[in-house]
């Protein structure tokens, strides 16, 4: 036998020995399956969430008090586009790690703020900037009636 061989054999027999074992449920392979199991109390939570109002906007921050300028650019496009705030909630998910999280796995959407509409997932602040540019967002949220109505409109009586 070459005794070249049997020490590269054997060397190699020790450096498998001296490996650690790794897991291979903490491999990056399972990393994204790991992340994309939300609790189903997440899940209900958000689910109800979603429907308490026809427009919602999960964000960083509050309408009032918005925390960073995507979630402020958010804001000032539904203000822009007349969302009747009778028919609008927001979440700020800075109050809930869990709900920051949860969100991003429920919409399959990486980033906050995301806007849904009658229970939908419309976007985040890039879409929604997109179609307020192009006027899909107007005749969308017309569409769903959750823009305040106009003085003049059918819903008001004429003075005789």
């Amino acid at each position: 036998m070459n005794p070249a061989m049997l020490s590269r054999t054997a060397f190699s027999a020790a450096g498998q020995a001296l490996r650690p074992r790794r897991n291979p449920l903490l491999s990056s392979r399972f990393a994204a399956l790991q992340k994309a199991f939300i609790s189903s109390e997440t899940r209900k939570a958000i689910d109800k969430a979603v429907g308490t109002a026809p427009v919602v906007l999960f964000m960083k921050g509050t309408p009032e008090t918005p925390q960073c300028g995507f979630s402020r650019a958010s804001i000032q496009i539904l203000g822009l586009q007349g969302v009747n705030p009778q028919k609008f909630t927001a979440f700020n998910v800075l109050e809930d790690e869990e709900l920051r999280q949860g969100i991003k796995e429920y919409s399959d959407w990486p980033t906050i703020p995301q806007l849904y509409v009658n229970n939908e997932f419309v976007g985040g602040t890039d879409i929604m900037m997109s179609m307020h540019q192009d006027g899909s967002l107007a005749k969308l949220l017309d569409e769903k009636d959750v823009l305040v109505e106009a003085e003049g409109s059918e819903t008001s009586t004429p003075s005789p």
